[in-house]
């Protein structure tokens, strides 16, 4: 029987996962519509050619997803005609890909199975400009040196020095790096002179170890904890029944007691609240409850959330009864628009609007913004600001952030643009902006000081995601370390503004509230609010995560693209997430700082643990959604749902009519 066509798998393939993950290359995008990723497969797993996932060949290896096939293939700068080495020939897909771009290919295989298929397949399809060698890879080819680039196919140590000497001046070699096996950073290394490198981090990436005389030796290949799957799934049943016995049980949000919590929290400064997704309802309402409890039992001075200053500042202005006009725009009218925009965010929205009319207009609780997302809000409100206090200044503005006007409907491209040279870097003007906007800060202040505290957050604001969006092409690691110290920055400006007694919330993931330090994130270099927030404030920050084994929940398939409403899967085995399922508790809050020592202990293991973004892909979940992470060192109280409900946006038809000043007005 004929097997079906899977072209149309492919087409879709690359315009959702590749094209609609940023892939800009047009040979890139082309050679992955024509290449036949079926053919490199063995034949039972053909079906799956085009899913969004490493699949299994011989010889313990792996074809790489197509997505970071493509992205390898376009760091590698290829214009047509040049001469490329890959090393790890694998099935041969990525040397077929690389043979519609490039005028020859040669590739290196350690395992002689796989080399002498590949060589099969690729002559067989016609593929005739790529050469297939079987040797130890690590030691690059040559005899056919110097190369244009040269592209590595497994996680190395460190860079061999063998490979490095083949690249032509020019020359770009890209290949994952990484001090534990399995995990790695994808680095793009140019050669600029004959002893001269200049290397960029890309991306976190995960490959099999690249074995040989400049790699890992067999032996330590084979010991490595690369698999995301851990050895031992067994159920520990005895340390979930005590999950059971130590966990503070409750029926509902409504009825929940909150006095031993309050109790835990003490006199903590900054409470952390976070979410294991960015679109679940019982997250959202039990973080509003213990919030509201924080503000009106301890005093809080100020909720700070992972969302764009100048949209908060919308809410602010509402929940603080703020005299001065409010800014113009809707406030999370940007994708993802159900992350804040939403019945469970708009509940406490009113509460605090309520609850901040009884008070004095110093006692109003404010409501922030931390992230730095909202480049072009942010000029909008800094120009704004200075028309009315200076306007000559506001001239000056204007001339400055002209530099990023080409990229306001985009402000990723501008990294991109940035990054390849063919525009200009903004830091300078930006940067200049900034400190004329603090060297005036007393007089500016004298008129209003909550509206100065907002321009110069601003201003911070345009200078740090001028970076970010700049950096983010370096790599995840400078990204995420950028926007994650901006928003603990941006929270410790808040505190000193508020003063010494003040206290604060945080309300974001629990990829930012939880100590990075105990979690994968941290052996890939990444840092954290929370992390930060534990360094500087110690026991004086208290963190608070939370997590689900099944439900619903509210997510798109690609960034930018439609909210649906997806099941969420049941725990991985090897999990917290299964563990606290097996636990047959329904809803529980677990002490994690200083409780039960036997529990502790037990939770100390590390295990995996689940992260759904605005992103949700089921099919890929392990590889997309879950990491190793040790609770107790992670969070101080950990909240659980065995089954959870997406969050409810707000329709239009709930809108009509609201006053001018409702920040989530149409």
């Amino acid at each position: 029987m004929q097997e079906p066509s899977l072209s149309n798998f492919r087409s879709a393939m690359v315009e959702r996962q590749i094209a609609g993950r940023g892939v800009r290359d047009a040979g890139v995008l082309a050679a992955m519509r024509e290449i036949p990723r079926e053919e490199f497969l063995p034949p039972e797993l053909r079906e799956f050619a085009y899913d969004d996932a490493p699949l299994p060949i011989e010889g313990q290896q792996t074809i790489s997803q197509p997505y970071i096939v493509a992205v390898m293939v376009e760091a590698l700068l290829l214009k047509g005609s040049e001469k490329v080495l890959e090393i790890g020939a694998g099935s041969g897909y990525g040397a077929a890909v690389l043979s519609r771009i490039a005028g020859e290919v040669y590739t290196v295989e350690r395992i002689a199975q796989l080399a002498e298929k590949a060589a099969g397949v690729l002559r067989t399809l016609g593929y005739l400009n790529v050469h297939v060698r079987h040797g130890d890879g690590t030691g690059g080819w040559a005899e056919q040196r110097p190369y244009d680039a040269i592209v590595v196919t497994a996680g190395a140590p460190n860079v061999p020095d063998a490979l490095k000497s083949q690249l032509k001046i020019g020359g770009r070699l890209v290949i994952p790096v990484g001090k534990t096996p399995g995990l790695q950073e994808l680095l793009r290394v140019t050669r600029l002179a004959a002893d001269e490198y200049r290397t960029e981090e890309l991306l976190d990436v995960r490959f099999v170890p690249l074995v040989g005389a400049e790699g890992w030796a067999a032996g330590e290949a084979a010991e490595q904890v690369a698999p995301r799957v851990r050895k031992d799934l067994s159920p520990d049943v005895a340390l979930a029944k005590r999950i059971g016995q130590v966990g503070e049980r409750f029926d509902d949000i409504d009825s929940v007691d909150l006095e031993p919590l309050m109790q835990r929290i003490g006199d903590a400064r900054i409470v952390l609240i976070g979410e294991a997704s960015h679109g679940t309802s019982e997250f959202y309402r039990l973080r509003e409850r213990i919030t509201r409890a924080l503000i009106a039992w301890k005093g809080f001075s100020f909720v700070s959330i992972e969302g764009d200053w100048p949209d908060a500042a919308r809410i602010d202005h509402y929940v603080r009864h703020l005299e001065y006009a409010p800014s113009e725009w809707t406030a999370f009218a940007r994708f993802p628009t159900w992350m804040w925009r939403n019945r469970e965010v708009g509940a406490f929205v009113d509460w605090l609007r309520e609850y901040n009319g009884e008070q004095e207009a110093a006692r109003r609780v404010a409501f922030y913004g931390l992230d730095l997302y909202s480049l072009y809000n942010s000029i909008r409100a800094v120009l704004d600001y200075l028309d009315d206090v200076d306007p000559e200044a506001a001239r000056i503005a204007r001339l400055r952030y002209g530099c990023l006007t080409p990229w306001q409907s985009d402000p990723a491209t501008y990294g991109r643009a940035a990054l390849s040279g063919s525009y200009r870097s903004c830091e300078e003007h930006v940067a200049h902006m900034l400190s004329d906007l603090m060297e005036k800060r007393h007089a500016y202040a004298r008129h209003d000081g909550e509206r100065f505290l907002d321009a110069v957050q601003n201003a911070k604001l345009v200078a740090g995601a001028e970076q970010y969006y700049r950096i983010m092409y370096y790599g995840s690691r400078a990204s995420w370390n950028l926007r994650d110290t901006h928003m603990f920055e941006t929270l410790k400006t808040l505190l000193d503004h508020h003063g010494p007694a003040s206290k604060a919330i945080v309300w974001a993931h629990n990829s930012h509230i939880g100590n990075a330090a105990a979690t994968e994130m941290g052996m890939r270099g990444e840092i954290n609010i929370g992390q930060l927030c534990r360094d500087a404030f110690g026991d004086q920050a208290y963190s608070i995560g939370f997590g689900t084994d099944h439900g619903t929940v509210a997510a798109a398939t690609d960034w930018d693209g439609e909210m649906e409403v997806k099941h969420v899967r049941p725990a991985l085995a090897g999990s917290y997430e299964r563990l606290c399922h097996e636990s047959g508790a329904a809803r529980f809050l677990l002490p994690l700082r200083g409780a039960d020592a036997d529990l502790i202990a037990g939770l100390m293991k590390p295990r995996l643990e689940r992260a759904i973004g605005v992103i949700y892909r089921p099919q890929t979940e392990l590889q997309s959604h879950y990491f190793e992470a040790t609770l107790p060192r992670q969070f101080d109280e950990y909240v659980w749902f065995d089954e959870t409900k997406a969050v409810t946006p707000l329709t239009t038809a709930e809108l009509s009519g609201a006053a001018e000043t409702y920040p989530f007005g149409l």
